[in-house]
C-alpha cells in the first residue's frame, strides 16, 4: 500500500506537468497554427477536458481501491481483536473457535466456513461449522475424518486455494446431503510446527474467487485458533494437576482424621468395657453416647470430604458452574441454606491454579460453618474490584470469640490453611466475626494476566 500511495503522489504531480509540456510542445513546435483560431482553442480545450476527466477517474479508482482495502484490513483487525478478546475472557474453547470461523467467513463474505481440531490421538476431536444449519449438519451424517482435499491441509500442513474443488486430484466429492462447494480457501491451524487442525472458507458460486493475499489473511485467523487451542489445553493441564494435588491432600486429611476417630473410639470402647465390668452402667451409657456423637461427626466429615473429592474443575466446566454444583450437593447434605451471587465480571478471570485453590477455600469455609457456626444461611458473593476478584463467605451463625483465634491472630478450624492458600497466589485472607453475629470470610485474589 505504501508503494501505491507513493506512486499516486508522483502521478498527481508529474501527469499535469506532462500534459502542460505536451500542450506547449504542440503550440510551439508541432502545430503552431492550431492556436491561431477559436476552433483550435476549442479543440485543445476539449482534449484538456477529456484528459482531466480521465485523470480524475483514474485517481478516484485508485483511491476507492485503497479505501476498500483499508476497510477490509480494518474489518480483519476487528475480527481478530474480537477473537483474541474471547481467548482472554477464557470462554469455552468451542465458543471461541466458533467465533473465529464466523468472523473469518463474514470477512470473506463467503457462504460456508469450518474449523476442525485434532485430539491427542491424531483424529478430529471437534468439527465446527458456520453457514450450515444444525438440521443440515444432521442430514450430512458423520463428521469428516480428514480425508480428501482437507486431508492435504491436516496431514501435510499446506494451505490450499482452489477455484474448483472438484478439479483437485485428492477430491473425493461430497456426501449426498452435503451442500455443494466450488471455491475453497484452507489454512492449517499450526502451533510450533505441529498441525492442530484446519480452517477453511468456501463458496458455492462458480464465479467466486479467492485472491493470493487472502491466504495470508486466513492464516492469521488460523493462528488465533491455534492460540485458543493451546491455551485451553494448557489451562486444562494446569487445572488437572492442581485438582490431583488437592485430591491427594484431602485423602491424607481423611486418613489422618479417621485414624484419630478410630483411636478415640478404641479408647472409649476400652473405658466403656471397664465401666460395664464394674457395674457403672450410667457412666458406660454416657461413654456410648459420646462415641455415637463422634461417629456422626466423623460420618458427616467423610461425606463432605467425599463430596470435595468428587468435585473437580473439569475442562469445559468453569469455576462458577463447578461451584454451583458443589453448593447444591452441600446444601442437601448439611441442611444449611447457601446462596451464591457471582457478578458477570468474575467468570474466567482467575488462573487455573487460583480456581482450584479458591474452590478449596470455599469448601473449607463451608466445613467450618457446618461444624462450628450453627448457622442457618450462608451467602457467597464474588465480584471484581479493579485488578482483583473478591470472594466473601458470610454466615448467620454463632460467630467466634477472641480465644478462638490461633497463631498470628487467625482463627482456628483450618483458617490458617485458607490464609496460606490465598497468600500463595499473591492474595489476602481476612475474617470478621463477633459473637452471635456470624462471620465473614473475605478472600482477594489477583486477576490472571
Amino acid at each position: 500500500m505504501a508503494m501505491t500511495l507513493s506512486r499516486l503522489k508522483w502521478i498527481t504531480i508529474l501527469a499535469p506537468l506532462g500534459f502542460l509540456g505536451a500542450v506547449e510542445l504542440l503550440r510551439w513546435r508541432v502545430a503552431p497554427d492550431l492556436f491561431s483560431s477559436w476552433s483550435g482553442y476549442l479543440l485543445i480545450g476539449g482534449v484538456a477536458l477529456l484528459a482531466v476527466l480521465w485523470f480524475s477517474q483514474m485517481i478516484f479508482t485508485v483511491i476507492e481501491r485503497l479505501h476498500r482495502l483499508l476497510r477490509m484490513r480494518n474489518h480483519e483487525l476487528l475480527a481478530l481483536h474480537d477473537a483474541t478478546l474471547a481467548i482472554e475472557r477464557r470462554l469455552e474453547l468451542k465458543a471461541v473457535l466458533q467465533g473465529v470461523v464466523d468472523e473469518a467467513r463474514d470477512l470473506f463474505d463467503a457462504r460456508y466456513g469450518a474449523l476442525s481440531y485434532l485430539g491427542d490421538d491424531g483424529t478430529i476431536e471437534a468439527f465446527i461449522t458456520s453457514g450450515i444449519s444444525p438440521e443440515d449438519r444432521r442430514l450430512i451424517g458423520p463428521e469428516p475424518e480428514g480425508l480428501g482435499v482437507l486431508g492435504v491441509v491436516l496431514n501435510e500442513g499446506e494451505s490450499l486455494r482452489l477455484d474448483r474443488i472438484v478439479d483437485h486430484p485428492r477430491s473425493v466429492g461430497f456426501p449426498p446431503q452435503h451442500p455443494q462447494m466450488t471455491a475453497l480457501l484452507a489454512a492449517p491451524v499450526r502451533s510450533r510446527n505441529k498441525v492442530l487442525g484446519n480452517l477453511y472458507i468456501a463458496d458455492d458460486d462458480e464465479n467466486y474467487r479467492f485472491e493470493s493475499s487472502d491466504e495470508e489473511t486466513l492464516s492469521r485467523f488460523a493462528a488465533v485458533a491455534a492460540v485458543a487451542i493451546d491455551n485451553a489445553r494448557l489451562y486444562g493441564q494446569v487445572r488437572a494437576l492442581a485438582t490431583t494435588e488437592e485430591r491427594q491432600r484431602i485423602a491424607r486429611e481423611m486418613h489422618d482424621s479417621l485414624a484419630q476417630v478410630l483411636g478415640y473410639v478404641n479408647t472409649k470402647a476400652q473405658a466403656t468395657q471397664v465401666l460395664i465390668d464394674s457395674g457403672q452402667t450410667e457412666r458406660a451409657s454416657e461413654q456410648l453416647l459420646q462415641m455415637a456423637r463422634m461417629a456422626r461427626s466423623a460420618y458427616a466429615d467423610v461425606r463432605e470430604n467425599i463430596l470435595s473429592l468428587r468435585t473437580s474443575l473439569e475442562a469445559g466446566l468453569g469455576f462458577i458452574e463447578t461451584l454451583e454444583a458443589y453448593l447444591a450437593d452441600w446444601r442437601e447434605q448439611s441442611g444449611v441454606v447457601v446462596e451464591l451471587d457471582a457478578e458477570p465480571g468474575v467468570k474466567g478471570r482467575l488462573s487455573a491454579l487460583a480456581d482450584v485453590h479458591l474452590l478449596s477455600i470455599v469448601q473449607e469455609a463451608l466445613t467450618n460453618v457446618r461444624k462450628h457456626a450453627s448457622a442457618t444461611t450462608v451467602r457467597i458473593h464474588l465480584w471484581r474490584d479493579d485488578d482483583q476478584i473478591v470472594t466473601t463467605i458470610a454466615d448467620d451463625g454463632a460467630g467466634m470469640l477472641d480465644h478462638d483465634r490461633g497463631l498470628r491472630g487467625f482463627p482456628r478450624f483450618g483458617l490458617s490453611s485458607m490464609r496460606e492458600r490465598a497468600e500463595s497466589l499473591g492474595g489476602t485472607f481476612e475474617v470478621e466475626s463477633q459473637p452471635g453475629q456470624g462471620a465473614i470470610v473475605t478472600v482477594r485474589l489477583p486477576l490472571d494476566r
